[in-house]
């Protein structure tokens, strides 16, 4: 594989079918920047083509994080038109670049923001006890549009709309997330990883063709709806945002304490 010399770690088991895909920026707490974004894509594509990886772990590097979102230090110049608004991490899921093959991503640390595009596009959840789930969108003077779609896809109304709305003031910690869904499999403390890849390993081991067309089926069983959401986040994104000046200026100043339940 080509990507994954600076912001990606790149893997592969040839006995076994199954790719470790590694966000590889811990001292930035994984954080997405342009050039994640284009390792990512990268990667993705190239998954698309290479017949001897049957199933995707993806996994951030270090104790600290799974990722955290875009970098703050990340500028996306944008159109002043709210029909043209750029979204880099609507290009970093599997499913966003036409990869089929099933995706399992394996949380330790902080998830939170734009991770859960990461994990929207994956098939399911391993955590280990020191992950946590947020988004600070709201504390910051954001509207979390594509992250609350996602999301409310793999949690319950209520859940999700508390998670988004409490903002950075209270974290879902890994039982709470396994509790409602959003985790499909505990671990102890580092052992997300080897369950994650124990679990890739048994569906690669299947027939790819029928494990292929379960991901795409499972996929089109909420398409259509996440289609519909994802056409109006843009223009609520547009509508919502506070000016980035002053989103700084919440950043810069916010309290660190906070609830995990």
């Amino acid at each position: 594989m080509g990507a994954g010399v600076n912001t990606l770690r790149f893997s592969a088991d040839k006995d076994t079918g199954v790719a470790v895909v590694t966000l590889n920026r811990p001292e930035r707490l994984n954080a997405v920047d342009a050039d994640m974004v284009e390792e990512l894509v990268g990667v993705w594509g190239e998954l698309r083509f290479d017949d001897s990886v049957r199933a995707v772990v993806l996994t951030g590097a270090g104790e600290r994080a799974f990722c955290t979102g875009i970098d703050r230090d990340f500028v996306v110049p944008q159109p002043s038109s709210p029909y043209m608004q750029d979204d880099p991490l609507l290009r970093i899921g599997p499913k966003a670049n036409d990869l089929w093959k099933p995706v399992v991503a394996a949380v330790r640390g902080m998830a939170c923001g734009g991770a859960f595009y990461l994990l929207g596009e994956s098939e399911f959840v391993v955590a280990d006890t020191t992950a946590t789930f947020f988004d600070p969108h709201t504390t910051y003077g954001m509207v979390s549009a594509y992250e609350s779609m996602l999301m409310a896809a793999r949690m319950p109304y209520g859940e999700v709309a508390r998670m988004m709305l409490m903002g950075a003031a209270e974290r879902i910690s890994a039982r709470r997330a396994h509790e409602v869904g959003l985790v499909s499999e505990l671990t102890e403390p580092g052992g997300a990883l080897e369950a994650a890849v124990r679990c890739a390993a048994v569906i690669a081991g299947c027939p790819t063709e029928g494990v292929q067309g379960t991901v795409r089926a499972l996929w089109a069983a909420r398409e259509a709806g996440r289609a519909q959401a994802f056409a109006q986040a843009p223009h609520l994104i547009a509508l919502g945002n506070l000016p980035a000046e002053r989103q700084g200026e919440l950043f810069a100043g916010r309290q660190r304490e906070y609830r995990v339940r």
